[in-house]
């Protein structure tokens, strides 16, 4: 009987030890930096943030609030967001990694997780700048968007990755 559910128990358990590991190289990486403010790939989202605002024409500026570990989004006229850790997209991006890598092929699962990764990160500053504009120039869809709407895009591209490597790479013969 367990020798039915052994190719199942194989993919579970290769997904549980990937995430774990980068789980915890993801939390040594944020220990490591700690007493200088928010992260160094965090802080790079919000500059790309703040270049993409300024290009569509919304004058966005930075303010970075070392204690607290976070980046404030000035926008036109006044502060309307903050960047945390969590807002970096790197725990939708560990979970993708740890799902390809689970229904491991080759040398194309490294080209897949390098293209998924690159759509994540464009899908997370384009989210993080339409959140910017929501909260400046519609602020009472602000929570709305901020708690269904961009957490729906940024899951929803994930899942939509996730189909794309099984039905075209990972179950094809």
């Amino acid at each position: 009987m367990l020798k039915d559910f052994k190719p199942v128990l194989g993919i579970l358990l290769r997904f549980i030890i990937i995430y774990l590991v980068l789980l915890f190289a993801y939390q040594f990486y944020l220990n490591s930096f700690k007493e200088s403010g928010l992260d160094p790939f965090s802080r790079m989202i919000a500059n790309q943030v703040m270049f993409l605002q300024n290009s569509m024409g919304f004058p966005s500026a930075l303010y970075d609030d070392v204690p607290k570990q976070q980046i404030w989004f000035h926008v036109k006229t006044g502060f309307v967001t903050r960047m945390v850790e969590g807002c970096n997209a790197i725990s939708v991006m560990i979970l993708f990694v740890s799902f390809v890598f689970a229904f491991y092929k080759g040398t194309k699962t490294f080209v897949f997780v390098a293209i998924g990764l690159l759509i994540l990160y464009i899908m997370n500053v384009l989210r993080i700048a339409g959140l910017n504009i929501v909260y400046s120039d519609y602020s009472k869809y602000g929570k709305m968007t901020h708690d269904y709407v961009f957490p729906a895009v940024i899951y929803g591209t994930v899942v939509v990755l996730w189909l794309v490597w099984i039905k075209f790479f990972a179950l094809k013969k």
